[in-house]
């Protein structure tokens, strides 16, 4: 006896035809996915417009030196190069100063083809004797931004003296955005405690 197939389909060529759907429901389905995409683009720029885009970060160190000895050393733009982090990303950094150092107007520029350090120039903006020191940084490059810095020195006693720098600036619409992902504080807050530390060390020895 002989066994038939179970299914017959005539010369056994099984092959599937593709399914041709009409135009017109993939230009609804095209329509759906673009309408989709400028809904979610439209709803994140209006959360933009409520989000505060500025910052602050603010750290302190405690040095065992009379105010005065503490404020002649950091009222100097040039010695930034000896303690702060950013001044130490690039040794083969260019470095250009115009105007006097320790008086408003002086202007500490910075060239490297290290992306971490980029380009850029700092300016001293406003000098209270013996108590702060206001500055401007103007990021060229890897992106264009202007920011503020100022380094505050306070006495505890005769011969211990508070150093507090801050850091601050406001990102515009719409890249305000970005402080939904980016964490300031935690960005900026270890350089700066890791440059008053080598302050302190500095001072001290």
């Amino acid at each position: 006896m002989k066994l038939r197939p179970m299914f017959s389909g005539g010369s056994g060529n099984h092959t599937k035809k593709p399914i041709n759907y009409p135009k017109s429901i993939l230009m609804k389905a095209l329509k759906i996915i673009g309408l989709s995409i400028l809904g979610i683009v439209v709803l994140v720029l209006v959360v933009a417009l409520f989000i505060d885009g500025k910052y602050a970060v603010v750290r302190e160190v405690t040095i065992n030196k009379p105010k005065q000895e503490v404020f002649d050393y950091v009222k100097y733009l040039k010695n930034q190069d000896n303690f702060s982090v950013w001044a130490k990303i690039d040794p083969a950094m260019k470095k250009e100063f115009v105007g006097e150092d320790a008086t408003v107007g002086f202007v500490s520029a910075w060239d490297s083809e290290n992306p971490d350090a980029g380009k850029g120039e700092q300016k001293i903006t406003k000098i209270e004797e013996g108590s702060r020191i206001d500055y401007e940084l103007h990021f060229i490059e890897p992106f264009e931004s202007t920011d503020y810095a100022h380094l505050a020195t306070e006495a505890i006693n005769d011969s211990v003296t508070s150093v507090k720098w801050s850091f601050n600036g406001e990102m515009k619409f719409p890249m305000k955005l970005m402080l939904l992902f980016m964490d300031m504080e935690a960005m900026l807050a270890p350089d700066l405690q890791n440059g008053l530390d080598n302050l302190k060390a500095i001072l001290e020895q």
